[in-house]
């Protein structure tokens, strides 16, 4: 009896979950997939980031690299030699990013291009740019160069946004991407 009873309280509960009303906006498959390993990266959404990195690049995700790259690229001393560039930051807007950075690092994200990004690092790495990951090297492999830093357009790969349209939304499929100039 007990079986039974366990049965169709578990049965009128699938019912219920499975009815129309569960299926409505918002519902139980949204709530179900909240639960899920989102594929894209993390969008950036932190003003002070955005508008500090990106006054002069491409904001950059987050999860494109692991905590330790983040904190190597926003020491103070780096900073002052930013690829060239002088990015120097007062100590607390550049700790401000750096929180930010850290707290959705890809060896903290969840999300499934994140994982992949430190799957493919070695115990320890800490590159200093997103180029450098054997991930983002595999997957740009078969580009032909001219299409990247013999394309005016695109210049190079740290210029994510040329060709993935939609990289600000952390949106990094085959499907978004555009070359410039790609006849």
């Amino acid at each position: 009896m007990r079986t039974r009873n366990a049965v169709i309280m578990v049965g009128s509960a699938l019912a219920l979950l499975l009815s129309q009303a569960v299926f409505a906006e918002e519902g139980f498959f949204s709530w179900l997939g909240s639960f899920s390993r989102e594929k894209e990266i993390a969008p950036v959404t932190d003003a002070t980031y955005n508008k500090e990195c990106g006054s002069c690049h491409f904001p950059f995700q987050p999860g494109l690299l692991p905590e330790a790259s983040w904190r190597k690229l926003l020491d103070a001393k780096a900073l002052s030699d930013h690829f060239g560039d002088n990015a120097e930051l007062d100590d607390q807007t550049r700790q401000k990013i750096l929180d930010v950075l850290v707290a959705d690092s890809a060896d903290k994200s969840y999300r499934k291009r994140s994982r992949k990004i430190m799957k493919s690092l070695g115990e320890g790495d800490a590159p200093l740019r997103i180029t450098e990951i054997p991930y983002i090297k595999a997957k740009h492999s078969e580009i032909p160069e001219n299409l990247v830093k013999g394309n005016p357009k695109v210049k190079g790969l740290s210029f994510c946004n040329k060709c993935h349209q939609k990289a600000a939304d952390g949106v990094y499929d085959d499907d978004t991407v555009r070359i410039p100039g790609k006849s």
